[in-house]
């Protein structure tokens, strides 16, 4: 009888296991258009805003950086609650929320109170990448949302700072549960976008050897010494608008935007041969960088009956 009930525990605890890992076919039952609702809200808006790309990839890697992919990024504050929007890495910087509520509103319309904010904040970022030429790989859905937000978290150090180096990248990534492949894959998401001046001019200005001297006089004109910190530069000057591997040369080339990019090449950087490797084959870098976002996907996911779906994206229900 002993025995009996052990077998009965063991195959209860495989069930709820089973049933509460992430899968690309999670809704294929209780919401069959789910995907396909995120991914037509999500085309829209970025052909409105081709920067929307970049905004979109950045905002699934801050929500999954700060207690995992949780969608405790959309949280707006409350007398009680601190909201991550807040955060110094986030304010006036982390952007597409109003993209996530709209594709969450799309997704509600269709199957009301199935499918996470933290899911359609994934599924955003692979849309995202696809919609300018990134690879489109297989999201695993299955995520809960969370009832709190952790701005303390986030203003920690567990986003990268653009001064951080080399090893503080490799370390945090490691934190994580990603590798130094893994870091230079995500980091290549740096093909698009823009940043504002105040995150890499002092690079233009204090006669570094690790940027280019004719690429820094370029940004000089849009990044005055004294002002313009807000002013935007593209991150990658050649295809600031399209998913390809010209980051890997830019840094190659002495022409990473930011210190963080930066330190990934040169004075016989331990990555250096990945970022060669990548530049000279955008495949495998289109290949890794799908398998990192997945890899990155699962950080801390509330599965099961922890957390819950919320109604709307910037409130607890």
């Amino acid at each position: 009888m002993a025995i009996f009930k052990i077998l009965v525990l063991l195959l209860l605890s495989f069930s709820c296991f089973c049933q509460a890992q992430l899968s690309p076919t999670f809704y294929d039952q209780s919401c069959p258009n789910a995907l396909s609702t995120i991914r037509s809200s999500i085309r829209t808006a970025i052909s409105r805003e081709r920067r929307m790309a970049a905004s979109l990839i950045r905002l699934h890697f801050h929500d999954c950086f700060v207690n995992g992919c949780d969608a405790s990024v959309m949280l707006v504050a409350t007398p009680t609650m601190e909201s991550e929007r807040d955060a110094v890495p986030n304010f006036q910087s982390a952007r597409g929320f109003e993209v996530i509520d709209q594709a969450k509103s799309a997704v509600e319309r269709v199957c009301p109170g199935v499918v996470s904010c933290a899911d359609i904040i994934a599924v955003a970022a692979r849309d995202a990448s696809e919609y300018v030429g990134g690879p489109k790989y297989a999201v695993k859905v299955g995520r809960r949302d969370s009832t709190a937000a952790f701005r303390a978290i986030a203003d920690s150090g567990d986003l990268p700072s653009f001064r951080a180096s080399l090893d503080e990248l490799s370390d945090l990534f490691l934190r994580k549960g990603l590798n130094t492949r893994d870091l230079v894959a995500l980091s290549g998401a740096h093909t698009l976008g823009q940043a504002q001046c105040v995150t890499f001019k002092e690079r233009l200005y204090d006669n570094s050897s690790d940027i280019d001297a004719g690429f820094s006089n370029t940004r000089k004109r849009r990044c005055p010494v004294n002002g313009g910190d807000t002013n935007l530069a593209p991150l990658d000057l050649v295809t600031p608008n399209s998913f390809d591997n010209n980051y890997y040369r830019n840094l190659m080339q002495k022409k990473g935007l930011l210190a963080s990019d930066q330190v990934l090449f040169g004075a016989g950087a331990s990555t250096d041969s990945i970022v060669s490797e990548y530049s000279r084959n955008p495949s495998r870098f289109a290949s890794d960088f799908g398998a990192a976002m997945i890899k990155m996907g699962d950080i801390q996911t509330l599965t099961g009956s922890a957390g819950q779906i919320r109604r709307i994206c910037t409130a607890v229900n």
